[in-house]
């Protein structure tokens, strides 16, 4: 290991040399802790009593040297601080752990498993002018085999569960909150203990990566939820590891996040090269897709409030973080939860930004569930909510998210969100995932809003599968999955996310009808949105569009099978004087392909 660049924070793999290491002489553990008085090593390898470990390099290091240990054996590292108290720790750099409550590190070979998917690394990109369809999930509680809260399918089992349904749904990308090593349920994997090891709720490292390795093989993407900015208090896990504050801030003002957990010091290099070498290690060894970096809002500012400043050495941080992992991954996908205003979050680092490809944006979400919750009646006064997100949208690559936060804690589900009773938030809900999806920006919806879910997610459950023997939900999943496959098939709705020309509105100016449209720009195709969020029929609404001569519908929330009142999907409109004139049913959406004006026949 380049020691010089730990200290500094310069490297990417240090998990490499630090942790337990099977090699032909035995396994070979070794941990980080400069201010320990003593270590030793406890395991099942040596009846749990204690073999100590050396001091070597600068003495900051201890290492130790078993012939008797080996893969799928327990082990912690006794550490005693400087007035000789000790603490049994698993390992920061540990490839596996127990399961809770039990605290153990597990020794792994991870030179084992031999992936399958060069053709999908090949062919790999950070879809910027690709569609990118994201299904997140809670990985214990999309389907569970019984309805014990600690009873989960393994990371091999899901493959034949969750793929399928991937792929039947219309999704080309998997978002999987926190898998690393967690002690709590209710922290969802985000107060980690074990930021190398994969949760042994679901499994061994071999089999997350034959899961990961089978996605690829059915051209599934998949992005990992990844938390640099906090860690768990657990005394037998990072907080005060050698007997100080090592990877944390000493004091509770700036140490101690707003969830109680611990704050990464990042002012330190070997705090750094820590959290670098982690996220370098789920995109190497299990090759990862990418990204999502929890709370990142936390790290730009201290404690998370612009108010008290910038927090400029976390900045720094993931400036060199982001650029290093971009080097040695290109086609990578890194995503920052950020809601704050700091500018060039996705600008490129050599450009003064912080190196992201996408940033959530939180506003685009808040505003229009805002409008959606609004009685009708009075949203005429509410476009602000939907036109807003537009001003501000070229600041950054946004990404449109409906995430995991939107359905609990009594914010209630995406369909409850919708204003009124049952049977009125199903065609709004329409509405709104068709605006959603013709907005610019890559998508992101939680398991179980394609299906209507009504009760909030709770971890210990799985979704509430048997909604679909309602036909209500039945056929609300029938339009989600053809709107997630109209998205993947039309490039309107996604080559130029990013380019001004892919998007203006025909019409934002009719706020009091709450009628809206939009015309979305591919390299040789247009879509019309338009969109009527009233609850009254809207006859003789005229939009004019230019180079048009006409327009074929191609989509409608008020399909029959849908759940709606039109029989089929087939329409066309010619303008008169120019002018294309809609009836447009309550709560409905529509998308139209644009015929342009100069020969019919074609289509741009």
């Amino acid at each position: 290991m380049d020691f010089y660049g730990f200290y500094t924070g310069k490297i990417f793999d240090a998990y490499r040399y630090l942790g337990a290491h099977v090699t032909p002489d035995g396994v070979v553990f070794r941990t980080f802790a400069p201010s320990a008085s003593k270590i030793s090593v406890i395991g099942e390898f040596n009846g749990w009593e204690e073999s100590p470990m050396a001091k070597v390099h600068d003495g900051n290091f201890w290492e130790f040297v078993s012939p008797d240990a080996a893969p799928g054996m327990m082990y912690k590292y006794r550490i005693y601080d400087r007035a000789g108290q000790f603490i049994d720790h698993c390992d920061p750099y540990g490839y596996g752990m127990e399961l809770r409550p039990n605290t153990s590190s597990i020794i792994r070979d991870m030179d084992t498993y031999r992936f399958h998917d060069a053709p999908w690394m090949k062919k790999r990109t950070d879809r910027r002018s690709e569609p990118l369809n994201i299904y997140e999930i809670h990985f214990g509680s999309f389907r569970k085999p019984s309805a014990e809260p600690d009873d989960w399918y393994n990371y091999e089992e899901m493959v034949d569960i969750l793929i399928p349904y991937l792929k039947e749904n219309g999704y080309n990308y998997l978002e999987i909150m926190p898998l690393c090593e967690y002690p709590s349920d209710e922290s969802w994997g985000y107060q980690g203990t074990g930021f190398f090891s994969p949760t042994s709720r679901y499994g061994t490292a071999d089999q997350l990566k034959a899961f990961v390795d089978t996605c690829h093989q059915n051209d599934i993407g998949i992005l990992l939820d990844f938390v640099p900015v906090h860690f768990a208090v657990d005394y037998y896990a990072l907080a005060n590891y050698d007997g100080t504050a090592l990877y944390e801030y000493p004091h509770a003002a700036v140490g101690q996040s707003e969830w109680g957990s611990c704050n990464f010091m990042h002012s330190r290099g070997e705090v750094r090269s820590f959290l670098q070498s982690a996220a370098n290690y789920w995109l190497t060894e299990f090759h990862m897709d990418g990204l999502r970096m929890d709370a990142i809002s936390r790290a730009i500012y201290w404690q998370g409030m612009p108010e008290r400043g910038v927090n400029p050495n976390a900045v720094e941080f993931l400036k060199y973080m982001n650029r290093g992992l971009k080097e040695l991954h290109p086609s990578a996908i890194l995503a920052a939860e950020d809601s704050t205003s700091f500018p060039g979050v996705t600008d490129d680092v050599k450009d003064g930004g912080l190196g992201f490809d996408y940033k959530w944006d939180m506003g685009w979400m808040n505003d229009t569930l805002d409008y959606f919750r609004t009685d009708p009646l009075f949203r005429g006064g509410c476009g602000s909510k939907l036109t807003f997100s537009m001003a501000y949208y070229y600041d950054s690559n946004y990404l449109l998210p409906l995430s995991h936060d939107e359905v609990v804690h009594g914010k209630a589900t995406i369909l409850q969100k919708m204003f009124g009773d049952y049977e009125m938030k199903f065609p709004q809900a329409r509405s709104f995932y068709m605006y959603m999806y013709a907005h610019p920006g890559k998508k992101l919806n939680f398991m179980g809003n394609e299906i209507g879910h009504f009760r909030e997610w709770d971890e210990k459950r799985e979704q509430d599968w048997n909604l679909l023997d309602y036909p209500a939900h039945q056929d609300f999943h029938r339009f989600m999955t053809a709107l997630n496959r109209f998205y993947m098939e039309h490039p309107s709705f996604f080559e130029k996310d990013y380019e001004a020309d892919g998007f203006r509105w025909l019409d934002c100016h009719s706020q009091e009808r709450c009628v809206y449209a939009i015309e979305r720009a591919g390299k040789k195709e247009r879509i019309a949105a338009v969109f009527n969020f009233s609850g009254i029929e809207q006859k003789g609404y005229k939009l004019e569009i230019p180079e048009a001569a006409e327009l074929r519908r191609v989509f409608t929330s008020e399909l029959q099978e849908y759940g709606g009142t039109v029989p089929e999907t087939v329409k066309s409109l010619k303008p008169v004087n120019g002018v294309f004139e809609f009836a447009l049913e309550p709560f409905s959406a529509e998308y139209y392909l644009i015929e342009k004006a100069e020969n019919t026949s074609d289509v741009l």
